[in-house]
C-alpha cells in the first residue's frame, strides 16, 4: 500500500472520547460545544459488572441531544472488565456483561461497540484466541445489529491483539465475522512494535495492517502520543506530540487519504475538565494540510 498525502483532509472527523458523569447526554451536550465530530463514551461505570437498565428518560433524552448535534458519529467503548479469553466465572461475568452492553448500544442507536479482545492468562495465547472467538459468535447471536470493533492491544502482560494476526485469527475462527471490524489505537499499535513515527515505517505499517486484516475492516482510530517507546509493550497514554510517536507521526496519519473517512477519537489525558481535550484538538487540527 502507498502512502499518499494530499489536501482535503480538513474534513475528517475528529473528536473525543467523554465522560457520561451526570448522564449520557451529557457527552453529547459537551460534544457539541467542542465542536466535534466524533464521539466515543462508556455506556455505564466501566469498571463494574452490572448497571440499573436504562430508563425511558435515558433513552428518550439521549436521542434529543443526538438530533441537535449535526454529522456526528458515536461509538461505544466496552467495560474494561469484560474478557472474553478468561474461564469459569469470568467468563460467565463478560458473556452477560457484553450482551447487556450490545443491547444498550441498541437501545441508544450507537453501530460499533469497541472492545478489546481479552487476555489468556496462563493457558496460552492460541487457546486465547480460540476462546474470544467462540465467545463473540455467542454473544453476536443475542443481539441484531451492532458489531464489534476489536482493539488493537499493547502487548502488556497476556493480552490479545498486539499483532495483527491476532485478530485476523478472531475474524477467520469467528462465524459471526461479518459483524466484526477493528479499532486501531495509535499508542498501542506503537508500543506494540509498529513504529508509525516515521513516514517510511509509517507507510509499512499500514501496508502491513491492510495485508493482513484489511482496511475496509479499520471503522475507527483512537488517537494518543505513548509515553513508553516503540516495542516497549507498555501502554501509557500521552498528550499529542508530546510522546514517542510525536507529531510526525500524527501529520503522516492526519494526511493520509487512505484513512480520510475513518473517525478519530482521542483517549490522552485529561485536566481541567475538557482543557485537555481541547489542547489535543487543536493540536491534531494544526498537523492538517489545509
Amino acid at each position: 500500500m502507498r502512502l499518499i498525502l494530499k489536501p482535503g483532509t480538513t474534513m475528517r472527523k475528529i473528536g473525543v472520547h467523554l465522560s457520561i458523569s451526570g448522564g449520557l447526554y451529557k457527552a453529547v451536550e459537551k460534544a457539541a460545544q467542542l465542536k466535534i465530530q466524533a464521539l466515543q463514551i462508556f455506556l455505564k461505570n466501566s469498571n463494574r459488572w452490572e448497571a440499573k437498565p436504562y430508563s425511558e428518560d435515558d433513552i428518550s433524552i439521549f436521542h434529543k441531544a443526538k438530533e441537535t448535534v449535526k454529522d456526528i458519529v458515536i461509538f461505544a467503548h466496552a467495560g474494561y472488565l469484560i474478557n472474553l479469553a478468561g474461564i469459569g466465572d469470568v467468563k460467565k461475568k463478560s458473556l452477560v456483561a457484553l450482551a447487556d452492553e450490545l443491547q444498550r448500544a441498541e437501545q441508544l442507536h450507537i453501530d460499533y461497540l469497541v472492545l478489546h479482545p481479552g487476555s489468556h492468562g496462563a493457558r496460552g495465547l492460541e487457546q486465547g484466541i480460540d476462546s474470544v472467538a467462540e465467545n463473540l459468535v455467542e454473544v453476536l447471536t443475542r443481539t441484531k445489529k451492532v458489531k464489534i470493533l476489536l482493539e488493537t492491544t499493547a502487548g502488556q502482560g497476556s493480552s490479545i491483539g498486539h499483532r495483527f494476526e491476532h485478530i485476523r485469527s478472531i475474524m477467520d475462527k469467528a462465524s459471526c465475522s461479518a459483524r466484526l471490524g477493528v479499532c486501531l489505537d495509535t499508542c498501542h499499535v506503537f508500543a506494540a512494535g509498529y513504529d508509525i513515527s516515521r513516514k517510511e515505517s509509517y507507510a509499512d505499517v499500514f501496508s502491513e495492517f491492510n495485508a493482513i486484516i484489511g482496511l475496509k475492516k479499520l471503522k475507527l482510530i483512537h488517537v494518543n502520543d505513548s509515553k513508553k517507546e516503540c516495542g516497549s509493550m507498555v501502554d501509557r497514554h500521552e498528550h499529542i506530540g508530546r510522546g514517542c510517536i510525536g507529531n510526525e507521526g500524527f501529520r503522516l496519519l492526519l494526511n493520509d487519504s487512505k484513512l480520510a473517512s475513518i473517525p478519530l477519537v482521542l483517549e490522552t489525558p485529561k485536566f481541567n475538565d475538557d482543557e485537555a481535550d481541547k489542547m489535543n484538538l487543536k493540536a491534531l487540527r494544526r498537523l492538517m494540510i489545509p
